[in-house]
Order: C-alpha cells, then structure tokens, then sequence
C-alpha cells in the first residue's frame, strides 16, 4: 500500500502509517529500529532498494531524507514537506516513509524527523553518499546509535578517511570497513592455525581503495610490522602477503569472486572471496548497535601513520613479534605502536592526483 501526501507535517504521516496498518490488518509494531538514509533523488532508489533487501533480515522503519534542490530564491524561502507511505509487500518487512524536503526545511530535516522514530528503538543513520565530514556533529547523526557511511563514494577517499578518523565518534562505521570482515576473518584464522612468527605484511589492490587501506591499518596495528601497500589492476583488494620465518602466507583473489589461501607446509586451498552487494554490508553493519573498538582503532593508527610518512619520512621500523590477530573486528583496539614505514606511502601520494574512488 502506498499513499502519498503533498504539503504535509510529521503528525500527518504518522496518522497515515497507523491508518495503512490497520487497512492491512497488521496494527501492531514489530520492527526492530529506525534506519534513516540520507540520500538525493539520484541514489535514493537504489539505496532504498538495499535496505529493503536488508529489513528481511532486520524488520525495520525507514526513513528516506530527500533533500530537493531549490533553483530559485523565492522557492527557497518557501519551506514545504511532500511524503509517502509504504506498508506491506510495498515496504519489504517494516514499512517506509520517503520525505522530499523543500526551501528552508531542508536546513531542519532533525526536526522532521525526530516526530517519526520509533519509540523505544535504536536509531541508525545512513549516508550512501555524501556523508558530512563530521558523522555525529551532523544534525540528523545526532539523532543515530550507529551512524554509518561509505568512504569509496567519496572523491576523495584517501582524504575522507583522514576526516573521519579525526572526527570518529563512538557508533561510526564505514563500509569500505564491512567490505573487508571476510578478509580479516580468514587471516586471523590462519594465524591461529600455527604460531607464525610475521615480520612484514603487503596489501595489494586497486588504486585509492579505502578497503584496502584500511586492511592495511589493521595489519599494522594489529601485527606491529611494517606493511607496504601495492597496486593492482583489480578488482578491489586481490592479495594480502604475510612473510613470516617459515615462509610466505599469501590469500589472493584475482577475479573478485575466489581465493586461494597458500601457508607453509600445507596444500593450497579455495576460499569463497566473493564481493558482496550493498544490502549484505547494510545487514552485516545492523546487526550490531555498540561501537566498533577494531575499526576505531585500525583507522586512528593508519591515518596518523599516512599523516607522519607525508610530513617527514622514516626508515621503517624493524619487525616486531607477531600477535594473534584478535576477533574478527568485534574485539577491543589496540594502541598505536612502531612506525608503519611502508605503509600507505603510496596511494596517500596519489590521493589529490586522482579523483576517482574505486569499489572494494
């Protein structure tokens, strides 16, 4: 069921829901938490369409913040709210509301907003693109538990996670970080296999990835080793080199798809590697609401160590014991440590000669 209302308020909408559920015989709330997307006309679609896939998994109220351009001054001076409501098969498992906001309502959305949350249930915000460089300092971040955004949308994204390692809050996340649980699960599983001993680490992908940047943090922040970051053509992160004493371990994924872990001493191995698609990094980011220590940690260190490889650079630091690689990216961080020396040299050099982001 769908209804629209044009020129409308928040109390509107929320009498509009309560109607449409009892029309379809379904007058009690069973969603789980409130998902707002902060999006345009552009992308709104193709993000709605993600968290819609993703509410079957977690049963959800979602928001739609559309922000209309105003072309001229008089249409700016005039603030107006336009809205629809979906229910049932329309609005996957929960149900949606898409607010179109106009003129001077657009510097107000929180208040429009905050009206339409369910009682009692988490909030998770969500920017496909566009994000604000300051997620929680944002008016409708404010609002979240978790507030999550994309740093491979960004321009660039090199520099956008410098941003947001400066402006982390508690409940930030990332999904060029989501991109990369698979990877770190099975490397973290390797080494618990056997007492490796690492003394350096390469991460090899594409061109301004901020996946592969940030695996590469965590390697540094997690081993204490130098890790140097190499080029590929493709696509996204396709190789992670670990050497240790008794030899190379290597997890390579040269299509996108498969991947082959080899360890000394024992055969090589397939592993499913494949890229996932929007609504399963959205489903994996919801299912947990408290903040992540891994990430906050992983990002603060790569970022101050890009920061100290650009001003002065240092001969790399000498290899450090291996530690056992902790969770996979639920456990707490670790604390800064021993110069990176390689680490993201190279793609933070290139950041402001290329513009354009690269899919994990």
């Amino acid at each position: 069921m769908k209804i629209d209302l044009t020129e409308t308020t928040s109390s509107k909408i929320n009498a509009a829901l309560v109607q449409a559920r009892r029309d379809i015989g379904t007058p009690a709330i069973g969603m789980v938490l409130t998902l707002v997307i902060v999006t345009d006309e552009e992308n709104a679609y193709d993000a709605l369409k993600s968290a819609n896939d993703a509410s079957h998994e977690h049963p959800s109220r979602i928001i739609v913040v559309i922000k209309r351009v105003s072309r001229s001054a008089r249409s700016r001076r005039d603030a107006r709210l336009d809205a629809e409501v979906r229910v049932g098969a329309d609005a996957g498992t929960g149900e949606t509301v898409v607010l179109r906001l106009h003129g001077e309502l657009v510097h107000h959305a929180d208040s429009v907003v905050l009206p339409l949350l369910l009682p009692d249930a988490p909030v998770v915000v969500w920017w496909p693109e566009g994000a604000p460089s300051d997620l929680a300092g944002s008016a409708l971040g404010a609002l979240g538990q978790r507030r999550i955004s994309d740093t491979y949308a960004c321009e660039d994204p090199i520099g956008a996670l410098a941003e947001r390692a400066q402006t982390y809050a508690p409940g930030d996340t990332d999904l060029s970080w989501t991109r990369i649980t698979p990877w770190r699960s099975m490397l973290a599983a390797a080494l618990d296999q056997q007492a490796f001993e690492v003394v350096s680490a390469t991460v090899e992908g594409e061109d301004e990835n901020p996946s592969c940047e940030l695996l590469a943090m965590w390697l540094a922040d997690r081993l204490k080793v130098p890790v140097e970051r190499t080029l590929s053509s493709g696509p996204g992160l396709t190789a992670v080199r670990l050497e240790t004493k008794e030899g190379e371990i290597l997890l390579g994924r040269a299509d996108g798809s498969l991947a082959t872990l080899c360890m000394p001493g024992q055969p090589d191995r397939s592993v499913a590697l494949k890229r996932r698609e929007t609504a399963e990094l959205l489903a994996e980011e919801l299912r947990r609401l408290d903040p992540d220590n891994t990430y906050e940690s992983a990002l603060k260190f790569g970022v101050a160590k890009l920061r100290a490889v650009q001003d002065s650079p240092a001969p790399a630091a000498p290899a450090a014991a291996a530690q056992a690689a902790e969770g996979d990216g639920a456990g707490d961080g670790g604390e800064a440590a021993a110069p990176v020396g390689k680490a993201a040299a190279k793609p933070a050099s290139k950041a402001a000669a290329k513009k354009a982001p690269a899919k994990q």
